[in-house]
């Protein structure tokens, strides 16, 4: 008989976030990928169905509707909407606890919920500037790119946190290069693209419009990309950044390199706002979460948004079925919605 497929890991994120809630309101509606939910259940929803499992195997024997829960001790109860630092270990500990179950077999791929990087710094010290950075440290210290990616796009910044003023110096052959070959391989091994088509979106407005608005499109980007097309990357640009997103535009391409971060994150946001998924493209296993944070302002009321979070299981499932098939472990689950053909349009963005 066929082993059962491993399920996912979802880490529990900042416990005084909408993570918690998000969870167990997925669980109770259902339609979803297997996983299991990290945490301490007493930040759970009061009244949210769970069990208790030992390993991520027992999810199998969780009834349908049910959160199952591989427990992990917090020092403190969670107050909706206020972050606590004496959570911060337990945050961590969860983190490196989906990681390593996924490394071993155990789990599938790693979904995380969002945590906030200041009460993890006042907690522990914690010396990481995001979720990526420590994922990229926890998997040897990997090169690491971000993705955000819906139905109708993908886009991924070559710079990310770093203030507008600071892209110029921040932007480099090597790094882009680096962006642009994290991407296509990516496209390839988990979207299940045999040949993708990559856009690279300029740096200034007109994509420096023949040097008259900036001498890095003409200097920089463009020689790079000939000198990768040579290599047999189907690359397009350097684009006008305020031409590549409309829906026509968006159909000649599988995924978009974006300059800095605003470029990439206005127009997936703008075309959808809750739908959104941040993968982490470089990693040796699959690691996405949803696009927002922890949303203090609503958190424990029960009104958030699940879709970005159900959204990203469904992502790394695919994505760990892709990365299954190339390895010759394919795993499958019946209604499970497929997320890895190209981006179509969806209208005028």
């Amino acid at each position: 008989m066929p082993k059962a497929p491993a399920p996912l890991a979802l880490t529990c994120g900042d416990p005084s976030g909408v993570g918690p809630e998000l969870a167990a309101r997925i669980a109770a509606q259902g339609n979803h990928p297997p996983v299991f939910w990290i945490g301490d259940p007493r930040h759970l929803p009061p009244g949210t169905p769970w069990q208790s499992i030992s390993e991520p195997s027992g999810v199998a024997g969780v009834p349908t509707g049910t959160l199952p829960v591989l427990p992990q001790a917090f020092a403190a109860p969670a107050q909706p909407g206020r972050p606590d630092p004496a959570n911060a270990a337990g945050t961590i500990a969860a983190i490196e606890t989906a990681v390593r179950l996924t490394r071993a077999g155990d789990a599938s791929a790693v979904v995380t919920a969002p945590i906030n990087k200041k009460a993890l710094k006042d907690g522990t010290g914690f010396a990481f500037p995001g979720h990526t950075e420590f994922l990229a440290a926890l998997a040897g210290g990997c090169e690491v790119v971000m993705m955000l990616a819906c139905d109708a796009l993908r886009v991924v910044p070559a710079t990310i946190h770093i203030p507008l003023s600071a892209v110029p110096q921040a932007l480099t052959a090597s790094g882009l290069e680096a962006t642009i070959r994290l991407t296509h391989d990516a496209l390839i091994r988990d979207f299940g693209l045999q040949s993708p088509r990559i856009a690279v979106a300029g740096l200034n407005p007109h994509a420096g419009e023949g040097g008259t608005m900036g001498h890095e499109d003409r200097a920089l980007i463009a020689p790079l990309l000939d000198a990768l097309r040579a290599k047999g990357f189907t690359l397009t640009g350097p684009l006008p950044a305020d031409t590549m997103f409309h829906a026509t535009a968006r159909a000649r391409y599988d995924a978009a390199i974006c300059m800095y971060h605003d470029q990439a994150l206005i127009p997936i946001k703008t075309i959808d706002f809750a739908g959104g998924v941040n993968v982490t493209l470089g990693l040796p296993f699959v690691r996405t979460s949803p696009d927002h944070g922890t949303a203090y302002d609503i958190a424990g009321q029960g009104i958030a948004d699940p879709t970005s979070l159900r959204a990203a299981l469904a992502m790394a499932w695919d994505m760990a079925q892709r990365r299954g098939a190339a390895t010759g472990h394919a795993i499958t689950s019946p209604g499970t919605p497929a997320m890895n053909t190209p981006p179509q349009p969806t209208g005028p963005a």
